[in-house]
């Protein structure tokens, strides 16, 4: 079954936002975005945030990576960085754990371009092919990123040509992916 990027995030959301109020009767919740102001934030509690996703739709995308390093990122990228506010979640893929990144708020979303931007030119300067990270790994080095060259999705070590493709599209990664409540 085909989804979207944008569907296939809304429903991974959904069944994280599901898990956390089944295992905690609570909102998802995040003690590293304790004090940062989003418009997620539900409720607050002992150096803790609980968040909902609120939809999120910048006029321009991502298009100030595009422009800085004239390059054409792909849809699926553009799709899940602006389909909504919401805090990193946890995953799991074929038992690889790891983070979703997630746009907290327009400020947040302001540094997530700058850090491409970074990425993408250490890709160059080191003759990489570009891909754009979408999660994060208990590994310091390990990443979860989209291949921009093809769109598939791969656990990839930061500045090395070590890559193995998980997914054939994010779609289909985010709909394989399972929740798991980090509590």
């Amino acid at each position: 079954m085909t989804f979207n990027v944008t569907a296939a995030l809304t429903d991974f959301t959904r069944r994280y936002v599901d898990l956390w109020q089944q295992e905690t009767g609570l909102p998802p919740a995040s003690s590293e975005l304790y004090g940062i102001p989003s418009p997620c934030i539900e409720r607050t509690g002992d150096e803790v945030v609980h968040w909902l996703p609120k939809p999120f739709t910048p006029s321009d995308k991502l298009s100030k990576v595009e422009d800085a390093l004239d390059i054409r990122l792909q849809n699926s990228v553009h799709d899940y960085y602006v389909t909504q506010f919401a805090g990193d979640m946890s995953a799991n893929f074929e038992g690889l754990n790891f983070s979703l990144i997630q746009v907290w708020s327009e400020e947040d979303f302001i540094r997530l371009q700058e850090n491409l931007i970074g990425h993408l030119v250490t890709q160059k300067r080191l003759k990489l092919s570009p891909t754009i990270f979408i999660g994060t790994t208990d590994s310091d080095m390990g990443q979860i990123s989209v291949c921009n060259l093809t769109g598939q999705v791969m656990l990839e070590q930061f500045g090395s040509k070590e890559r193995t493709v998980l997914s054939a599209d994010l779609a289909a990664f985010l709909s394989a992916a399972s929740p798991a409540a980090s509590l």
